[in-house]
């Protein structure tokens, strides 16, 4: 029997420990170089957390230059109606030029999602602590009555945006204290970084107390551990010290460790070759064999993403300063790794398929001596003229050509897609809108496998079928992230139409985990019915296109210095 790691918090108070360096002294921005604008306290208390430039550590880099969207930014940005952490967002900011805010009453599914997300609140000794994965009582729980820390992101933003930040850090402190409890799968023991996939509150009645169990993937399908759950605390954590302007959380001795244990674990020297992440399949949220194993996308972009939020929040502190040394050197190589070798294009596809192979020398074009015959006959067709994407993954003799999702939004809000980049992403996304988005937002992945492939890469997983699940399933839940994206690249609109697909359907559903089929007309044969973060994740992208001011939470501008010198479509030579 797998062995349960349990937290009985017997001191459940975490006592905050001043410390000798501000990470607000760190974070003021300059304004001066910005245009005259009206002054807002709540604006002001909202920005004192700004990002950290690169050219403040010790390998001096200097602040990107104002984006391609920049008259877009400026446009909301003048409002004084933006966000405050004192008051709940509204739904009334003025942006109908850009497709936000238009004069029309709140939504009825609004009211009915936030009752949802208030039912799924999980409480330890009296304090909300996050949300369970879903209220669906119709068949065995599972786990779905767990608080998952990757679930928990979607329905933390939405608490931050609503003015609630109290169950953000509740839920910070108490996954950071399961972090530091032995972590054992059979007789091996996990590394002390290691967050958990998920925890649960253990009520006993006779003795009157409260416990909490982690799973550490000692539960899990597979029984691999969650690579992406320290990634998404980090984000977390910079989300609620971005929105709140509160500094002292992350401030906290146990946060700067909980940070330090997570990427060291990640920035060890070993034999790796690539700045990537080698990782097993499940590792992150297609927890299933679905033949990600290797370098997956999805790691890699939350890996980078962390690591510039980790940047933003760790102090320059004796203790801090080696690690943040660390960061800045594996963002250059991971930045130039993933815009170099994962970024497929039109010219880049016709440029492997005219490959030749058995190339050995330093001046190598096929450096992964990747084989034309392996291109898949779907890609061709799927690729637009004037569009490109991150590919799944990339390793020795293997490129995986599929979309995810995910993996590519969080390269746009994350700045590891360049500006280029992000357009093009969003090109492919609008050219092909009936494969990527179809009837229901939004296809984790495109295409299915099926057949024989799908026979060896599941292993004849009956929930992995063609177009079902994560293999090629709608998830809801992804429209937050492709609202994210959206409103960064100035493209509201298509936000708007892909919320406006969601509305037609989840609430008369039952806010299902997930849609089935290659249009994603069907609800899962195996989706959970009232899924949490369908339900956030639908609150997230309203409150984000009707305030874009959220956005800043949750995206980071580039520093220019991690811009490639190579023009896009000709990063696969030196």
């Amino acid at each position: 029997m797998s062995k349960l790691t349990v937290d009985t918090f017997q001191n459940g108070s975490i006592k905050n420990v001043d410390s000798s360096s501000s990470v607000q002294e760190l974070e003021e921005y300059d304004f001066s170089k910005l245009p005259a604008r009206p002054r807002n306290l709540n604006l002001e208390r909202q920005r004192s957390f700004e990002e950290r430039s690169l050219s403040e550590l010790p390998v001096g880099l200097s602040p990107h230059p104002p984006s391609r969207a920049d008259n877009f930014y400026r446009a909301f940005d003048n409002f004084d109606n933006v966000f405050s952490p004192s008051k709940r967002s509204g739904f009334n900011t003025p942006m109908s030029q850009f497709g936000f805010g238009q004069s029309f009453e709140p939504h009825p599914m609004i009211a009915e999602a936030w009752d949802n997300l208030r039912r799924t609140l999980v409480h330890f000794r009296g304090q909300p602590v996050g949300t369970i994965a879903a209220l669906d009582n119709s068949d065995e729980k599972l786990n779905y009555d767990q608080v998952f820390v990757r679930d928990f992101v979607p329905s933390a933003l939405a608490f931050l945006m609503n003015g609630e930040p109290e169950i953000v850090k509740n839920f910070l402190l108490k996954t950071l204290r399961l972090q530091s409890w032995e972590k054992k799968i059979d007789r091996f023991q996990l590394g002390e970084g290691v967050m958990p996939a998920s925890f649960k509150v253990l009520h006993d009645p006779i003795r009157n107390t409260e416990t909490l169990i982690a799973d550490f993937g000692e539960s899990a399908i597979g029984r691999v551990a969650p690579v992406d759950s320290g990634f998404w605390w980090i984000i977390l954590l910079r989300a609620y010290t971005k929105s709140t302007g509160d500094t002292s959380l992350a401030e906290k001795p146990e946060c700067q460790k909980g940070m330090r244990l997570i990427l060291s674990l990640c920035l060890s020297e070993g034999f790796d070759t690539f700045p990537t992440l080698l990782c097993a399949d499940g590792c992150c949220m297609i927890d299933r064999r679905m033949g990600v194993y290797g370098y997956p996308i999805e790691i890699q972009t939350l890996f980078f993403m962390a690591l510039r939020c980790a940047m933003l929040l760790i102090k320059q502190d004796a203790s801090g300063k080696e690690i943040l040394e660390r960061i800045v050197k594996r963002l250059h190589a991971l930045s130039y790794h993933m815009r170099s070798y994962f970024w497929l294009d039109l010219k880049q596809l016709n440029d492997i398929y005219r490959y030749k192979t058995e190339e050995y020398s330093h001046t190598a074009v096929n450096k992964f001596n990747v084989m034309p015959d392996s291109l898949p006959e779907w890609i061709f067709d799927f690729m637009p003229t004037h569009g490109g994407y991150f590919i799944g993954n990339v390793g020795p003799s293997k490129m995986d050509f599929r979309w995810f999702c995910l993996a590519n939004c969080i390269a746009i809000l994350s700045s590891l897609a360049t500006h280029e980049q992000q357009t093009a992403i969003m090109d492919l996304i609008e050219s092909r809108w009936e494969e990527l988005v179809g009837d229901m937002p939004l296809k984790v992945c495109y295409p299915a496998i099926e057949s024989h492939e799908w026979r060896i890469v599941t292993g004849c997983d009956p929930k992995n079928t063609r177009w079902s699940y994560h293999n090629g399933g709608s998830w809801p839940v992804l429209l937050w992230l492709l609202t994210a994206a959206c409103i960064k690249t100035g493209r509201p609109q298509i936000a708007r139409r892909a919320i406006e697909l969601a509305e037609a359907r989840l609430s008369k559903d039952g806010w299902p985990e997930y849609y089935d089929g290659k249009n994603g007309r069907y609800i899962g044969k195996q989706a959970r019915k009232y899924q949490t973060w369908s339900v956030a994740g639908y609150l997230v992208a309203k409150m984000m296109l009707e305030d874009p001011s959220h956005l800043g939470m949750i995206s980071l501008e580039e520093d220019k210095q991690l811009k490639p010198v190579l023009k896009r479509s000709s990063s696969w030579t030196f």
